[in-house]
C-alpha cells in the first residue's frame, strides 16, 4: 500500500489470547514504556468513539480523538484520528490498524499506519515508528507468552 509503515510479529499463543490481550489489556502494551495509556472512551464498532490520552513519563499529556472504521472481534481494529468521535473533521495523520491472524502453533501480529500524503508517512518514521511499534509488538508478545 503506498504510504504505509508496518511491523509484524510472530506471538507463540494462541489467536483468542492474543486478541484478549490486544483488545482488553490495551493499557498494559499499547505505548512503549515508560509511555502509557490511558482508555478514556471506546465504542467498539465501526463509527465509534475512539478516545485516549498518551501519558508521558514527565507529565505529559497527547490526547487522541478519533473513530473506529473497523472493529472485526478476534481478528483487526481498525481507528482514524481523521474524524472525531462526534464526526468532525480532524487534522488527518494516519489510518492505524491492528490485525491478528492464526499462524501455526501461535499467532502473527501485524500494526500499521496508512498516511495520506508521503511526507506524513516519513515524518511518522522520523518520529520513530520502526522501534515505537516495534518496542509496543514486543510488549504484546510478552504479556501473551507470559
Amino acid at each position: 500500500m503506498a504510504h504505509e509503515l508496518s511491523i509484524t510479529r510472530y506471538i507463540a499463543a494462541p489467536p483468542a489470547e492474543v486478541w484478549d490481550v490486544l483488545a482488553n489489556r490495551q493499557e498494559e502494551w499499547w505505548c512503549p514504556a515508560p509511555w502509557k495509556v490511558r482508555l478514556d472512551e471506546q465504542d467498539r464498532r465501526p463509527g465509534g468513539v475512539a478516545r485516549s490520552t498518551i501519558l508521558g513519563p514527565d507529565g505529559e499529556e497527547m490526547p487522541q480523538d478519533g473513530i473506529y472504521l473497523a472493529w472485526d472481534e478476534g481478528r483487526r481494529i481498525v481507528a482514524t484520528d481523521a474524524v472525531t468521535a462526534d464526526f468532525q473533521p480532524s487534522g488527518p495523520f494516519m489510518i492505524g490498524f491492528w490485525e491478528i491472524a492464526p499462524e501455526g502453533e501461535g499467532t502473527r501480529y501485524t500494526a500499521g499506519a496508512r498516511h495520506w500524503t508521503a511526507e506524513a508517512m516519513e515524518q511518522h518514521q522520523a518520529m520513530g515508528f520502526e522501534q515505537g511499534w516495534s518496542t509496543v509488538a514486543d510488549q504484546l508478545a510478552a504479556l501473551c507468552e507470559g
